[in-house]
């Protein structure tokens, strides 16, 4: 069974329900958002997650927007909006997906203004909820047409390693990455998943586990430097990752610990795979070297939750993400089909097919 990670409940006078990811394993809370300030901390304290899914919630996060600004019409309100954009595009700096939503409601709601300045705040809250919803229902048919572009790369007896969590929990459908999985499965094969845990904030453990375990998907839980002995002793066939961000030569940013899982797959023979929508490519950055990577707080390492599991006042490192190079992704599967050997070249084609 697949659980969302987030729906709107109601109209456009409605409000946003997250699942609490922090809680998890442990306890299945939801969240109910209703103005930006909730939706903005929890961006940035990871109750929400995953580039697709951040995605949709900030899309949302503006029709709340519209809901609380202080203008009756609908010129006034745009104001409101423009700004909460702005703030909501501060929260997480890696995930393309967050300021590519923001910036398509945005313009939606420009392009309405201009013949309806006058008309009242409802009419835009109307507009800006249309689109919104349209982002998230695109979502959901883009996880499954990921899964059914990709599912075949996983074969009967196959061992199957992903990293951090692409799952329904980071998108508004199925996922990225275990949308592959969740195909195969379907169409009867029999593979084992192994997912690693995914320090410091343990992901793979918390969330691709408890998903894939939920969904009856065989998964064996492994620390994050068993890879490449696993690799070694042919247990793992191949690895599938989801991406924040794809630079227009198809370097992947990804979860930290994504660029040494995609070296040791190379040195072993191993196909390594990006999942992810076509939202998630940034065609202005030519190479992953000009991928912002965000930094984040020593307590994530320091700590597990609430216990302490280092030297007081001790010095940390603690990026959130690494970019795996392309020349060692072998293909990115999106909702567009596969791109084999990514690189600028077979990007670009990729996105002039529609």
């Amino acid at each position: 069974m697949v659980t969302p990670a987030l729906q709107w409940m109601g109209d456009s006078h409605g409000y946003l329900e997250l699942i609490d990811q922090r809680c998890l394993p442990g306890a299945l809370i939801t969240l109910e958002v209703r103005d930006t300030v909730t939706l903005y901390e929890a961006i940035q304290t990871l109750a929400v997650r995953g580039a697709p899914a951040i995605g949709v919630a900030a899309a949302y996060g503006l029709v709340l927007a519209v809901q609380n600004a202080s203008g009756d019409t609908a010129s006034q309100a745009m104001v409101d909006l423009r700004a909460q954009a702005d703030y909501l595009a501060k929260s997480r700096p890696t995930a393309v997906n967050l300021c590519w939503a923001l910036d398509r409601v945005t313009r939606a709601a420009e392009a309405f203004v201009p013949g309806y300045a006058s008309a009242d705040r409802e009419a835009l809250l109307a507009c800006v909820f249309q689109e919104a919803r349209a982002i998230c229902q695109e979502d959901v048919a883009m996880c499954l047409r990921i899964g059914q572009h990709g599912q075949h790369f996983i074969k009967d007896g196959f061992g199957v390693l992903t990293h951090c969590n692409a799952g329904a929990l980071a998108t508004a459908g199925q996922g990225t990455a275990l949308s592959l999985m969740f195909e195969a499965q379907k169409k009867g094969r029999d593979f084992t998943v192994y997912a690693d845990e995914t320090r410091p904030l343990l992901q793979g453990a918390r969330l691709t586990a408890w998903e894939l375990q939920n969904a009856g998907i065989p998964v064996r839980l492994i620390c994050d430097n068993m890879a490449g002995w696993l690799m070694k002793q042919g247990v793992i066939h191949m690895v599938v990752t989801g991406a924040d961000r794809i630079a227009a030569n198809g370097d992947s940013a990804n979860k930290i610990g994504t660029y040494s899982l995609s070296l040791l797959a190379r040195a072993h023979g191993i196909p390594f795979y990006i999942a992810a929508p076509s939202s998630t490519f940034d065609l202005s950055l030519a190479s992953g070297d000009a991928i912002p990577i965000e930094e984040r707080g020593a307590h994530e390492v320091t700590q597990i939750r609430d216990t302490v599991i280092a030297p007081k006042d001790i010095g940390t490192r603690n990026p959130a993400f690494d970019v795996a190079p392309a020349e060692n992704i072998t293909a990115i599967v999106t909702e567009k089909g596969v791109i084999e050997r990514p690189d600028r070249e077979k990007i670009a084609a990729h996105f002039k097919e529609d």
